[in-house]
């Protein structure tokens, strides 16, 4: 059956139902210009949000900007919607896209799928009716259903969410087996079934995107006089309160919910589990960073070495308050380490152990959670514990106010929920060759960031890709791709630079990113005093940078040349001062970085 003649059989409501099911499916199609550019040609997409979505700068970006056009579809162009099946389903479109392809084929196993679901609701809905007559309320949920329903956001749907005549109530249906749409007072929002269990914010409000607990939610819609949240907040007309009666909603259990309780009789009783409690909760008021003290109580527990083991780092804290050199502490960005792992810990970046992607390696960026998560030796890792700087644990850097952990309810970017801010936290906040801030173009691959005329070769905003890898990435991936050839030092210095503009490139960037002070940046005559009088011939890096561009160099050598009389005018100039070790430390990275890129032996 073609399409068109499946969609006779389909109302408006189905077919947004099916689309409902498979937006992010659709959301995650490679490089959807083209598609985006399909639906304004049908008048189904505003210019405007075209635009924002091609100007979004990474992968993740674009594909939460899809997601957000569907969504935009849903809620605003919904009588539109035969129409955009039609469109996306043009040849030409699904043989562009794959996963469009196998969409449009699959869609008679979908539409199936979704007859067979209405016809179980209404029998279920029949049986229950009957069954209530007699007396009996037998109403249950399938365990095996799976909702399909998943994204990037979590905004309320805009179409009904049951069928016509029938009387299954919304929370009985596959799709709200993970989320329900709740309402108190005026107020919208969404709320999360496993979050509701595990005790944390499970409610999320459609427009803003906020987080809240239950009783954050029932004081955000103005219902703080009403004491009972389970009675306030109401799903499709009914008191949250009945669903959890009848066992189709879970509260977290007591256990959870009378934590502050607990500890404080684990105090009474213990002196060990007391001074075991106060070393995190010392360091943070938050739900989340409790829990990482009760599973380091409850790991010391299992092996029999809790009282012990607590003691004695509480002792040797206590010994070394006066001892510790804090000013090693004192820098912005800070060398830590988990076993294997190494990074840098970026300050004004750390929010607490789950938010704030504060740990940065080569590869990306990490909360600290996710960072002792990436050491493969450690199973049950905490990152107060695990975490090194120094010599000392994150739970000693907490406890000294040289870390701020910050409080639940924060609302900074670090904590933001939002997915913008969040992706955002993926790449780096300066620009990897001048370090300072900007308007700044992220690579896809890794965590740098660069402005436009930094990056080498510079980057045009308006040719800028979908999908955007930045020129140390570009060689490493080619060297990974490519069968290693050693070369002598003589061979790569011969060679025409017009075959390793790469490679020329690769070295300019790693001195501009090492020269952090940007000492050798700018002609130095224009800063520094009496420089011609000793420096005849003096050469600078943005000079290095013009005349590569401009093709003044022949060969690798020619351009190697003049890198090795920025070193020795440096070391001729300082001597053995700040400059001349720093100019020498360039050197030494600049002769390794050559040896790298060209296996010289």
């Amino acid at each position: 059956m073609e399409f068109n003649g499946q969609m006779d059989f389909l109302t408006d409501e189905q077919l947004l139902s099916v689309f409902h099911l498979k937006k992010t499916e659709i959301s995650c199609i490679e490089q959807p210009l083209i598609f985006l550019t399909q639906l304004r040609d049908h008048n189904l997409l505003p210019e405007t949000r075209l635009k924002k979505v091609k100007g979004m700068r990474t992968r993740e970006q674009r594909q939460q900007g899809v997601y957000g056009v569907l969504e935009w579809l849903e809620r605003e162009r919904s009588q539109d919607i035969r129409r955009f099946w039609r469109c996306v389903f043009e040849d030409h479109i699904v043989q562009k896209y794959p996963a469009l392809h196998l969409l449009k084929k699959s869609l008679p196993d979908t539409v199936s799928k979704f007859y067979k679901e209405l016809l179980a609701i209404e029998t279920l809905a029949e049986n229950s009716g009957q069954k209530q007559k007699n007396g009996k309320n037998t109403r249950k949920r399938n365990r095996n259903d799976r909702s399909d329903d998943s994204g990037p956001s979590a905004k309320k749907p805009s179409f009904s969410p049951h069928e016509k005549g029938s009387k299954e109530r919304i929370w009985m249906l596959s799709k709200y087996k993970t989320k329900l749409p709740v309402k108190c007072g005026d107020k919208e929002g969404i709320l999360y079934r496993d979050k509701l269990t595990k005790g944390e914010k499970c409610i999320r409000e459609g427009a803003r995107g906020r987080w809240f607990s239950p009783c954050e939610f029932q004081k955000f819609a103005g219902k703080e006089s009403s004491r009972k949240w389970k009675a306030s907040i109401r799903c499709d007309g009914t008191p949250l309160k009945k669903l959890i009666e009848e066992n189709h909603l879970q509260c977290p259990p007591m256990e959870n919910r009378n934590r502050a309780s607990v500890q404080k009789s684990k105090k009474k009783i213990s002196i060990s589990s007391s001074e075991s409690s106060s070393t995190d909760s010392e360091t943070s008021a938050s739900s989340e960073e409790e829990s990482d003290a009760e599973d380091v109580q409850k790991q010391s527990r299992r092996a029999g070495l809790r009282s012990q083991f607590r003691s004695r780092v509480d002792d040797d804290g206590e010994e070394e308050d006066e001892m510790v050199d804090l000013t090693v502490f004192r820098a912005p960005s800070l060398p830590v380490t988990c076993v294997s792992l190494t990074g840098t810990l970026y300050k004004d970046r750390f929010a607490t152990g789950k938010r704030g992607k504060s740990i940065r390696t080569d590869e990306r960026w990490f909360t600290p959670e996710e960072f002792v998560k990436e050491e493969p030796t450690l199973t049950n890792g905490l990152w107060k514990r695990d975490i090194l700087c120094h010599g000392k644990t994150l739970n000693f850097l907490c406890k000294k106010k040289i870390l701020d952990i910050h409080p639940n309810n924060c609302i900074c970017m670090e904590c933001s929920t939002d997915l913008e801010d969040l992706m955002n936290q993926n790449n780096d906040d300066v620009c990897y060759a001048c370090h300072s801030d900007g308007d700044l173009v992220c690579c896809d691959k890794c965590p740098r960031a660069f402005h436009l005329d930094c990056h080498l070769p510079a980057v045009n905003k308006e040719d800028l890709p979908w999908q955007w890898i930045c020129t140390i990435c570009m060689l490493r991936t080619r060297q990974r791709g490519c069968a290693s050839r050693n070369m002598t030092e003589q061979e790569a210095f011969d060679s025409p630079v017009s075959q390793y503009k790469l490679q020329c490139h690769y070295l300019l960037l790693c001195m501009y990113n090492e020269d952090i002070q940007r000492v050798f940046v700018k002609d130095p005559r224009q800063n520094v005093r009496r420089y011609s009088e000793f420096i005849s011939d003096p050469m600078w890096l943005n000079r290095i940078k013009q005349k590569l561009k401009d093709n003044m160099y022949q060969t690798f050598g020619e351009f190697v040349s003049d890198f090795q009389l920025i070193f020795s005018n440096c070391r001729k100039f300082n001597r053995d001062n700040k400059f001349g070790q720093l100019g020498a430390k360039l050197k030494k990275i600049f002769e390794e970085e050559i040896q790298k890129i060209f296996f010289i032996q």
